[in-house]
């Protein structure tokens, strides 16, 4: 597991003493509305059963978890690996972080680490399209809008669209 570090955050790996403010910030409807996975109410011991298995996910290199820290965990970030050096990132801010710049500056980290030190090909995200706040980090971070998938996923009984955006190793080093 690795550390990255930004103008302003740590994106490390999270350890349990952390697990008092992932309960707390997955706990709000907020985070849970606009994730796929997080449940609401988010059940007590799921922050503890969620950092237990971390370590797992990173060595068999299935999800790379980041801790969003500015001195305090202010959110998460993944990197979801799909085969064939192709990633997800995938995201939530505690609500009291939130119109900081996180969630754009973490992103723009990972993809850079996805890139240069992972070895990537594609990385792509989707998001709800009701969260229009994600689809701005995903433009300023140089992705490019690749469709909407209408009524793609259920949540709480209401079928969402869900836009994707992605960029190409090629794109991000004709950028840098």
């Amino acid at each position: 597991m690795i550390t990255l570090r930004t103008e302003r955050l740590t994106l490390r790996p999270f350890t349990i003493d952390d697990a008092p403010a992932v309960q707390q910030h997955c706990s709000t409807v907020e985070v849970a509305r606009n994730t796929l996975l997080i449940p609401h109410p988010y059940p007590e011991g799921a922050a503890e059963q969620w950092i237990a298995k971390h370590a797992e996910d990173w060595a068999e290199n299935r999800i790379q978890h980041f801790a969003i820290d500015d001195g305090q965990l202010a959110g998460a970030m993944g990197l979801v690996m799909k085969g064939d050096a192709i990633a997800e990132i995938g995201y939530w801010i505690g609500p009291g972080f939130w119109n900081r710049g996180y969630a754009t500056e973490a992103a723009r980290e990972i993809v850079r680490y996805g890139f240069e030190e992972a070895g990537l090909h594609r990385i792509f995200a989707g998001y709800f399209t009701r969260n229009a706040a994600s689809g701005r980090v995903l433009e300023k971070i140089g992705m490019k809008y690749e469709g909407t998938l209408r009524h793609h996923i259920c949540k709480w009984g209401e079928y969402l669209d869900v836009a994707y955006y992605g960029i190409l190793r090629d794109e991000f080093s004709s950028r840098s």
